[in-house]
């Protein structure tokens, strides 16, 4: 992951894919509080597109599952975070 471009890309195909889990996308929607009427429109914006990265991080599974179908390393997904908005949290080290 070399670009915020490469980044906003590895997202859209994340909310892609979120969109497809039947049994993932409620939590989604509560989580972002997003109504699936307005996800074309916000998959412009930086902002939730990490918050998009944020929900998937959340659990090691859904990463694996989302980076299997994606053909993606495993890290992929949180090196894209870091160069969205809100993106490279605390360094506790």
């Amino acid at each position: 992951m070399t670009t915020r471009d490469s980044a906003e890309t590895l997202a859209l195909q994340a909310l892609g894919w979120l969109l497809g889990q039947e049994e993932l996308l409620p939590g989604f929607l509560a989580a972002s509080g997003a109504a699936p009427g307005d996800l074309a429109g916000l998959a412009r914006d930086p902002e939730f597109m990490g918050a998009v990265l944020d929900f998937l991080l959340q659990d090691d599974e859904m990463v694996i599952a989302f980076c299997d179908a994606a053909g993606l390393r495993y890290e992929a997904p949180m090196q894209a975070r870091a160069f969205l908005p809100g993106g490279p949290g605390p360094h506790w080290t």
